[in-house]
């Protein structure tokens, strides 16, 4: 069955949906922390990050870095859930939690369980709320 009639199933509340949509935000998460990430945006992203480049080397560029990445995030979670409501909501998670881990305030173990719990939060709005 096509994922868009996954996401029609689960909306109208069809739990068996569930599994196939989860999976398809978690590929979704996969691509999105490292293909589509690259080295440039993985580093860079992070304040405390200091490049060899001397033209690099400014305190402004990490939010614009971390901004990007949680976009090509939002983006994927609105790929896949044809919501654009989930897409802003991931945008703005993606970018607190990869910023308390780039602060050290959670780990990397932290960091994924909690991308991973917004996942399947989207998927109990998707079969609820939206």
């Amino acid at each position: 069955m096509p994922l868009s009639h996954q996401i029609e199933a689960l909306a109208e509340g069809n739990l068996s949906a569930a599994l196939p949509v989860f999976l398809a935000l978690l590929i979704a998460h996969a691509l999105c922390d490292h293909p589509l990430q690259g080295r440039f945006l993985a580093l860079n992203k992070n304040r405390h990050y200091l490049p060899k480049d001397a033209q690099l080397r400014t305190t402004t560029l990490w939010p614009y870095c971390l901004s990007a990445h949680a976009l090509i995030h939002g983006g994927g979670v609105w790929l896949v859930t044809g919501s654009q409501l989930l897409g802003i909501i991931e945008l703005v998670l993606h970018w607190v939690i990869d910023l308390l881990k780039e602060e050290k305030i959670i780990n990397l173990h932290v960091d994924q369980l909690l991308h991973l719990l917004c996942k399947a939060a989207y998927i109990i709005a998707l079969a609820y709320w939206l």
